[in-house]
């Protein structure tokens, strides 16, 4: 993102900044809700229960996120002590990237509403620079943390489509090397390999299987 400083373009930084920190904190906010829909008050004692970005943003994570291309959030604490059901934290964990698809889908057709009933034209470049990349972002966001490597969120859902052996010894793994494959996939996209590149693309592409109006 700090190239966009470099070339002039700060409308469009501005944009992107914003647009990430939104979905950021609806990603986290969605932990938060649905660990307190099935019975943890954790986040919500903590302060998360909220889509206020000061209560989600980490700086450094956001810092990461302008120079390096690759940040993060604050995680949303939780007690899976108090859950009240073996699925919780399944739905927990698919609570953050759900919540970035409906964001998406919200997103463009909002901008394609506006659109069809002439409150905007194709020519006003800030709304479509900002609902376009509000979903695409919100895309990116929910594919990226469905990988099930480190401390995404896919490394929750996974174990619960796998046989119960399989499931243990692939949490025994990614507790002890999850977050260096994470790590070596960042490493390895800033060296070059298209990864991000290719989620990125994928990300742009359901765009279309998205827009309804």
């Amino acid at each position: 993102m700090i190239s966009l400083l470099n070339d002039g373009q700060w409308m469009l930084f501005g944009i992107i900044l914003v647009a990430l920190m939104i979905s950021l904190s609806f990603h986290e906010f969605g932990h938060a809700f649905t660990a307190l829909r099935f019975g943890d008050d954790t986040a919500r004692r903590a302060g998360r229960l909220t889509v206020n970005p000061v209560a989600h943003i980490d700086p450094l994570g956001l810092l990461m996120v302008v120079f390096v291309g690759f940040g993060y959030a604050k995680p949303v604490p939780t007690n899976p002590r108090l859950f009240d059901s073996r699925y919780a934290e399944l739905w927990v964990a698919a609570a953050g990237p759900v919540m970035n698809l409906l964001l998406a889908v919200i997103s463009v057709n909002a901008y394609l509403f506006a659109l069809k009933w002439g409150w905007i034209s194709l020519s006003d470049l800030g709304p479509r620079l900002f609902f376009i990349y509000l979903a695409q972002i919100n895309l990116l966001l929910m594919i990226f943390n469905l990988l099930p490597v480190g401390a995404l969120d896919g490394h929750y859902i996974l174990p619960y489509f796998l046989p119960r052996r399989l499931a243990h010894a692939y949490r025994y793994y990614n507790a002890r090397y999850g977050n260096f494959a994470l790590l070596a996939l960042v490493a390895l996209a800033i060296l070059g390999v298209p990864i991000f590149s290719t989620i990125i693309r994928l990300s742009a592409g359901l765009l279309q299987w998205i827009a309804f109006v």
